[in-house]
């Protein structure tokens, strides 16, 4: 799908491509073995998206919105529920009941998230934010994207500036456990 442009376009192709793979494991019941490159695809996705999120969307919200605080605290809650979630998924097979269950519990959480960032987060920062800078963070997001972990570490600090310091190191170790074990990687 299309990256690029202002962080919310950015964060919004993330959101479809998300909703495209939680379809893809809902509709592969079949083969374990893709539900399982399925179920790591999503998890790399949506750890990348929130680390991204976190660095730089939310540090806006804070600046340029008002309520923004509590707006932003609330978002980061929700990511906690979301990694909690995808470190019990990264131990459960998917051919154990379990695996389903918190497939379900995953997409329900994502996306009542998704659907509060459009509904009031990015509806604020449009109206708020200058353009030039809607489209800096777009930029600033697709960079974190790149060196964020692939992988959920619930102790991680979730605010700047220690997320910012930390991850570029988390993700790095992250892609080399990836590229050693293939995980993520395309067939």
């Amino acid at each position: 799908m299309g990256h690029g442009g202002s962080v919310i376009q950015e964060l919004s192709t993330d959101h479809r491509e998300v909703e495209e793979l939680f379809q893809q494991i809902e509709n592969e019941t079949a083969n374990a073995t893709t539900r399982r490159k399925l179920a790591d695809q999503l998890t790399m996705e949506l750890v990348r998206h929130s680390v991204a999120e976190e660095q730089h969307l939310y540090p806006a919200v804070r600046r340029w919105g008002d309520g923004g605080d509590d707006i932003a605290d609330k978002e980061i809650a929700d990511h906690r529920e979301v990694e909690r979630l995808l470190k019990e998924l990264e131990g459960c097979q998917p051919d154990e009941a379990r695996f389903d269950t918190l497939i379900a519990q995953l997409k329900s959480s994502v996306t009542a998230h998704v659907r509060d960032e459009k509904d009031r987060l990015f509806r604020l920062l449009a109206d708020s934010c200058p353009a030039e800078t809607l489209d800096a963070l777009g930029g600033k997001v697709r960079l974190a994207k790149e060196s964020a972990p692939t992988r959920p570490h619930l102790a991680a600090p979730d605010t700047p500036p220690l997320n910012k310091i930390l991850a570029p190191g988390m993700g790095m170790v992250d892609r080399v456990r990836d590229k050693l074990t293939g995980r993520g990687k395309q067939d």
